[in-house]
C-alpha cells in the first residue's frame, strides 16, 4: 500500500506543468546612424617659433649687460658690450695704413703723368714709362688691401657690441660682467626666443594619417584648425594650424610627429610647456554609437555586446570599437542599424534567454574629451 501511494503521488507530480520563468527586464537602445565628428586629443610640447643664441664673434672682457633679464627685446637691440678699446686702436692703425697707401698711390700717379710728359719729348724711355705704370698699379692694390683691412677692423669694433638678431623674449644672462667672451665657446651668452607665435609638436599614431589626409583634401583649411589645451584640459584662447606631419614613423611607438603653429600674443604658451591638442581626425555622416556600459570584454580582450533579437531572445555579438564621444563609443564593425543593444541588465542574462526590452533612459553626463 505504501509503494502504491508513492507511485500515485509521483504520477500526479509528473502530470502538473512546470511554472514558466518570468522574462528579465533589460534596457536597450536601438541603433540609428548619426553624423559625428571624431577628434584626437594628443600630447605635445611647445617650441619657440625662432631661437637665437647670442654668441661673440670677437674675444674680450664683457663690460656691460645692456638688457633686463626676461624682457622683450627688439631686433638689433644691444645686449652685451665687450671692451672695445683694443678694437678701436686697431681701427685707428688700419686707417693710418690706408692713408699711407693712398699717399703712395698719389705719388705713383704723379710719376706716371711726369713720365708720360717726358715721353712725348723723347726725354724718357719706354721702360721708365712701363715702370711708372707698374708702380701705380701696385700702389692702387695696396690701397685696396688697406681699405679692406680697415673695414675688417671696423667690423670687429662693431662686433664688440652684441645685438639681438631677432625680436623676442630674452632669458637670463649666462655670463656676468667681467667674464671673458671667446668666439666658438661652448655656451652662448644668452638666448632670445620669439614666442609671439609658437610651434606645438604632437605625436599621433601613424594609422590615423590617411584619415587626416582625406579630411584635409575634403575640407581644406578648416581641417587644419587645432585647439590647444592645458594639461588639465582647459582650452587656451589660441587656435593652432596644422603645418605638416613627420616623414618617418618611430619604430618603437608607431607614431609620427605633427607640427602645429599657433599665434601666442598673450605669451601664455611658453617653450617646453606640456600641452594637449584637440585635432580633427575625421567626419562620419552615418556612424553607429553605443553607450560605453553596453560594451563588455572577455578574458582575451575581445569586445562584445548583448543584443535582443526577435522574438525577445538574447544574443552576443563581437564588435570592433573606435573613438569615444560623450560617454559613447563608435562601433566600427559587428553591428547594423536597427539592432537593439542591451545597455543595462546584460549581466543577468545569457545568450538564448527570453527578455523584455525596455527603452534605456540615458543619464545626463558631462561632455568628455574624445579619446585616441
Amino acid at each position: 500500500m505504501i509503494v502504491a501511494g508513492a507511485l500515485a503521488l509521483a504520477a500526479c507530480g509528473e502530470s502538473q506543468p512546470a511554472a514558466p520563468h518570468e522574462p528579465v527586464n533589460v534596457s536597450v537602445v536601438q541603433l540609428r546612424p548619426e553624423a559625428v565628428t571624431i577628434h584626437d586629443v594628443l600630447p605635445g610640447r611647445v617650441a619657440a617659433y625662432r631661437v637665437a643664441e647670442i654668441r661673440p664673434q670677437v674675444g674680450g672682457i664683457v663690460q656691460h649687460r645692456l638688457f633686463r633679464e626676461g624682457s622683450e627685446v627688439a631686433a638689433g637691440q644691444p645686449l652685451f658690450q665687450i671692451d672695445p678699446a683694443a678694437f678701436a686702436a686697431e681701427v685707428d692703425m688700419a686707417a693710418a695704413v690706408l692713408r699711407r697707401a693712398e699717399a703712395v698711390l698719389d705719388r705713383a700717379e704723379a710719376q706716371v703723368r711726369r713720365v708720360e710728359a717726358l715721353l712725348k719729348t723723347n726725354t724718357a724711355t719706354q721702360q721708365a714709362h712701363e715702370g711708372a705704370i707698374a708702380a701705380r698699379a701696385q700702389a692702387a692694390a695696396d690701397v685696396a688691401h688697406s681699405r679692406a683691412a680697415l673695414e675688417r677692423r671696423t667690423l670687429d669694433l662693431g662686433f664688440a657690441t652684441l645685438r639681438a638678431p631677432i625680436a623676442g623674449r630674452i632669458d637670463h644672462a649666462l655670463v656676468s660682467e667681467g667674464a671673458l667672451a671667446t668666439p666658438g665657446g661652448a655656451s652662448p651668452l644668452a638666448i632670445v626666443q620669439q614666442i609671439d607665435r609658437v610651434y606645438v609638436d604632437l605625436r599621433q599614431p601613424a594609422r590615423h594619417l590617411e584619415a587626416l589626409r582625406r579630411l584635409a583634401r575634403a575640407d581644406g583649411a578648416d581641417a587644419g584648425a587645432v585647439a590647444i589645451l592645458s594639461a588639465d584640459g582647459e582650452a587656451f584662447p589660441v587656435v593652432g594650424r596644422l603645418l605638416f606631419s613627420g616623414v618617418s614613423v618611430d619604430p618603437g611607438t608607431g607614431e609620427v610627429i605633427l607640427r602645429v603653429e599657433a599665434e601666442n600674443p598673450g605669451r601664455l604658451l611658453l617653450p617646453g610647456m606640456f600641452v594637449r591638442a584637440r585635432l580633427l581626425r575625421e567626419k562620419r555622416p552615418e556612424a553607429l554609437l553605443v553607450p560605453l556600459q553596453a560594451v563588455q570584454r572577455d578574458g582575451n580582450g575581445m569586445e562584445h555586446v548583448s543584443i535582443v533579437e526577435d522574438p525577445g531572445r538574447v544574443a552576443w555579438r563581437e564588435i570592433v570599437t573606435g573613438a569615444q564621444i560623450d560617454g559613447r563609443i563608435v562601433v566600427e564593425r559587428g553591428l547594423r542599424a536597427g539592432e537593439r543593444v542591451i545597455v543595462e541588465g546584460q549581466d543577468h542574462v545569457q545568450p538564448g534567454a527570453q527578455v523584455t526590452a525596455l527603452p534605456w533612459q540615458r543619464e545626463r553626463v558631462a561632455d568628455a574629451e574624445p579619446q585616441r
